[in-house]
């Protein structure tokens, strides 16, 4: 019986299964994946929280960029009112008078519309920005998230210091 290779394999298995057991690797395993699942846990608590985050953030610009649109088109609509205005004064004063008026009233008028394109550019920048990030998050594997989030953690503490 002790020279059958059938008894030593089958001692060789036991005696196996004794260490695993005794040094506890199951539960060692157990509790690594249990840590492994409560950290991707967090990660997508974190996640989430950022999202929404996010969310809230592109709902603020969006309401600034509406307000930044309303804004300017009421100045627009204020700066011709007021054009029109300067228009019937300046017919009844002096030529000179005309001529200066008119340019004031044209170059408000200007500087408003540039600065309002300009707010709304750099809004619609925001929004864009906003929005593939969204797309990023949505489309990019869960590993391949983790490499970007890692990179740009790593990148920050350069600009950082």
């Amino acid at each position: 019986m002790f020279a059958e290779p059938e008894f030593w394999v089958a001692v060789s298995f036991f005696g196996f299964v004794a260490i695993v057991l005794y040094y506890k690797l199951p539960q060692k395993v157990t509790d690594a994946l249990d840590k492994r699942a409560e950290l991707i846990s967090h990660e997508l608590d974190e996640a989430r929280r950022l999202r929404e985050e996010a969310q809230a953030i592109l709902a603020d610009y969006e309401r600034k960029q509406r307000d930044a649109e309303k804004e300017a088109n009421e100045i627009i609509a204020l700066a011709k009112r007021e054009a029109e205005i300067l228009a019937e004064e300046a017919r009844k004063s002096f030529d000179e008078s005309i001529e200066r008026r008119t340019r004031m009233a044209k170059d408000k008028i200007a500087r408003a519309e540039a600065q309002a394109i300009s707010d709304v550019r750099s809004k619609t920048i925001e929004v864009a920005i906003t929005a593939a990030e969204t797309l990023i998050d949505k489309k990019l594997a869960p590993a391949a998230a983790a490499k970007l989030i890692d990179k740009s953690i790593g990148g920050l503490k350069g600009k950082l210091n």
